[in-house]
């Protein structure tokens, strides 16, 4: 994928910028050493590399303010930063951008139990943020399974979800309030601690909008009371499609379970081998949770079992103790490292009607064939969110092209179906020249006349999200 070229004018300005910048936060804070600014040359899309032209770590919105405001001025792009755990390229940089990166920005600023939030510098993973309150018997509900790393300023850009997003929602609907900086400095609070907030909703603009609006540096999150009980179970299957129209059942019938999981053949291996979990020998395993007391935990997983027997499992086993609960939930989020260890791959993030899991896995299954690659699928199947992972070899000539190729049929599919190129992960640029499969002329129009209002000068995080041709000829006007 083509990213954008520094001209000579913008490279002669870099001491000026590194200069001025020197002067608004601390030596260590601002990494000019090429060696140094290699650590941020990529983001998890670690297929497309470029290095910055300097990285910046602010400890406070004051200093993200004062950062942005120089970089206006200088018509200098932005890149902001979370973790660095994107799959979509979101933190990719050019050769003329800085990094505006949140890892330093860690304080919790305030806890209030009785009205249920917490307020935080974005820097915070996601994991600190529930290890946080849990002594207090509270908990923050977005689980992506790269919670131990991932930043909230990251889960805001992209509104991530994660394994337990079918019964609390994805990020947004778990965000109350932040504070964002434009890019001219200015700073804006949106939302707070109440429930919602008059006006419009520019809270909502700014969740999901991939650090093209505006760098996020303090958030108010929901907290909510641990449930009094948790309970997963493993069902087993014989084939992909047959475990997808269980999960389509399941919710048919009106059942709210805390997570379904889908995990096929080669994931469960994988994942099996890593967390010694106990799957079982089947092509297709689901990870079903319910929470409650235990007399609504066993009313309801009684009402999945009847509901899975009509799919002729080939096992259906309830976990009988907490420490096998937590090696079922280990093995589902470390699918994506378990399977990092024995194969290069792709990951993708479409959403489709969960009515359509059966035809788009069939579907899927048929073109791994056509492509001569295969597919690992892991996903949240409650919601419909597929992560189908495409191993390739990255060291054999091409085999990178045509994955990304094949992964463009799989995205151009889950639209057909009926669903969305991203659930989590965004655009990027992974999917930046498929927006067009989904959106018209007129719609991508008017989502670009938001970043006009926001950003007119096209410096927040250049190259993502739109058709590359589109934001180059934005950036320039």
């Amino acid at each position: 994928m083509e990213m954008p070229k520094p001209n000579a004018q913008v490279l002669s300005k870099r001491d000026r910028v590194l200069a001025r910048l020197s002067a608004v936060v601390a030596p260590a804070a601002l990494i000019s050493d090429e060696a140094e600014r290699r650590a941020y040359e990529c983001d998890a899309l670690t297929a497309y590399r470029c290095i910055p032209m300097a990285v910046v770590l602010p400890e406070t919105t004051e200093e993200v303010a004062a950062i942005l405001r120089i970089c206006h001025e200088e018509g200098v792009p932005v890149v902001p930063r979370g973790a660095g755990t994107s799959l979509a390229g979101g933190a990719l940089p050019s050769e003329d951008s800085i990094i505006l990166g949140v890892a330093r920005m860690r304080d919790v600023l305030e806890v209030n139990y009785p009205d249920r939030y917490i307020r935080v510098q974005t820097g915070m993973t996601n994991l600190s943020v529930t290890s946080e309150v849990e002594g207090d018997g509270f908990f923050y509900a977005p689980d992506p399974s790269s919670q131990l790393a991932c930043a909230i300023a990251g889960n805001i850009a992209m509104n991530s979800g994660g394994a337990h997003c079918l019964k609390y929602g994805v990020t947004t609907n778990n965000l109350l309030g932040v504070t964002v900086v434009l890019m001219d400095g200015t700073v804006l609070d949106l939302g707070g601690a109440h429930p919602d907030a008059a006006g419009y909703d520019l809270l909502g603009v700014i969740c999901g909008s991939e650090g093209q609006l505006g760098v996020v540096t303090e958030a108010t999150l929901r907290i909510l009371p641990k449930p009094e009980g948790a309970r997963p179970v493993l069902i087993g299957f014989d084939s992909n499609e047959v475990a997808g129209a269980c999960v389509s059942d399941i919710i048919k019938a009106g059942v709210l379970p805390v997570a379904i999981e889908f995990m096929d053949r080669p994931c469960i291996r994988a994942c099996e081998d890593f967390a010694k979990a106990g799957y079982p020998d089947c092509e297709a395993l689901l990870i079903v949770e319910v929470e409650g007391s235990a007399a609504e935990i066993d009313e309801q997983l009684a009402l999945i079992k009847a509901i899975a027997q009509r799919h002729d499992p080939v096992e259906f086993r309830e976990s009988k103790s907490e420490d096998e609960s937590k090696k079922i939930w280990l093995g589902r989020k470390s699918a994506f490292g378990a399977m990092g260890q024995i194969n290069d791959y792709m990951c993708l993030d479409g959403t489709i009607p969960v009515s359509s899991l059966p035809f788009v896995l069939r579907r899927i299954g048929e073109m791994s064939k056509e492509f001569g690659l295969d597919v690992a699928n892991v996903f949240h199947a409650g919601d419909g969110n597929m992560h189908p992972l495409i191993l390739f070899d990255a060291n054999k000539p091409g085999d990178l092209e045509l994955c990304e190729e094949f992964g463009a049929e799989i995205l151009k599919l889950c639209v057909e179906a009926g669903g969305c190129l991203t659930g989590e992960h965004g655009v990027g640029i992974e999917k930046r020249d498929l927006m067009h499969v989904q959106f018209a002329p007129d719609d991508l129009e008017a989502q670009m006349r938001v970043k006009d209002v926001f950003d007119p000068g096209w410096l927040l995080n250049p190259a993502k999200v739109f058709p590359l041709d589109a934001s180059a000829a934005r950036r320039v006007a």
